[in-house]
């Protein structure tokens, strides 16, 4: 029995239009609400949202069994946290602040078993390999692992190019919002210049042949996107979806009849 097939994976090589929402609220049952609503892919934040390796595996499992793909951002690119957030189950990942092929090539490694990568066997004890029921684990998971990395700032700008050169390397993801701070413009993402900026780098990374992604919050950042080449696009934070909720409520709240 090989490891499960990554349809999320196969979806970004075919460049199909996909969308999903990130999962910030580090608990298993919001998360498994968010996983009731029917977006292609859920993003467990690891990065900025309180999560730890323990919560991170919870909220893998309960997304499992929905009909999102779960996709893990680590909080850096180190050999380290990739090899337990790969062992605790997730198959996809986003590294945030990639910034050289070289740093590019050695995640690719991080991700892959001997002798194609480093990463550490270890499997017969992990949900990855389901404790041991998948008996060809092993020698299947490397190609279904689906890496994404995240171009945030003016050094992975210069260094696009050799980040698209790698093999193994599924997508790049712009970060709109740290790309404008360090070019700069911290907090003016939606400014012309940067758009114009961020559709061209869009439209360099489809040209690449790799699958370009993005987080757009706003009808005309989605639509941006998917004119300049975007096919996985985040349109929603669960966050910011709860709290503008709760205060539109509390400044409307419903009046008895």
């Amino acid at each position: 029995m090989p490891a499960p097939v990554n349809s999320f994976k196969q979806q970004l090589r075919n460049h199909e239009t996909t969308y999903g929402c990130w999962v910030g609220m580090a608990d298993a049952y919001a998360a498994e609400i968010v996983a009731t609503a029917g977006f292609d892919w859920l993003l467990i934040d690891g990065e900025h949202a309180p999560n730890d390796l323990r919560s991170i595996m919870n909220q893998l499992q309960v997304i499992g069994s929905s009909n999102s793909h779960p996709i893990v951002r680590v909080p850096v690119g180190e050999t380290y946290m990739i090899k337990q957030v790969l062992d605790a189950g997730a198959q996809s990942l986003l590294i945030p602040m990639v910034e050289s092929g070289e740093q590019a090539q050695a995640l690719v490694l991080a991700t892959r078993y001997p002798p194609n990568g480093v990463r550490g066997v270890g499997s017969a004890l992990t949900r990855s390999s389901r404790f041991n029921a998948i008996p060809d684990y092993l020698t299947t998971a490397d190609e279904q692992i689906c890496l994404t990395v995240q171009l945030e700032s003016q050094a992975g700008v210069d260094a696009l190019d050799d980040i698209l050169n790698v093999d193994g390397i599924d997508g790049v993801f712009i970060g709109p919002s740290d790309l404008a701070a360090d070019m700069g413009m911290l907090g003016k993402a939606d400014t012309p210049e940067m758009q114009d900026t961020i559709n061209t780098l869009l439209k360099r990374i489809r040209a690449s042949g790799k699958a370009a992604g993005i987080l757009a919050l706003t009808n005309e950042s989605v639509d941006h996107a998917l004119n300049s080449g975007a096919s996985f696009i985040g349109v929603g934070v669960d966050v910011l979806l709860f709290a503008n909720a709760v205060r539109q409520l509390a400044k409307n709240p419903t009046k008895p009849t």
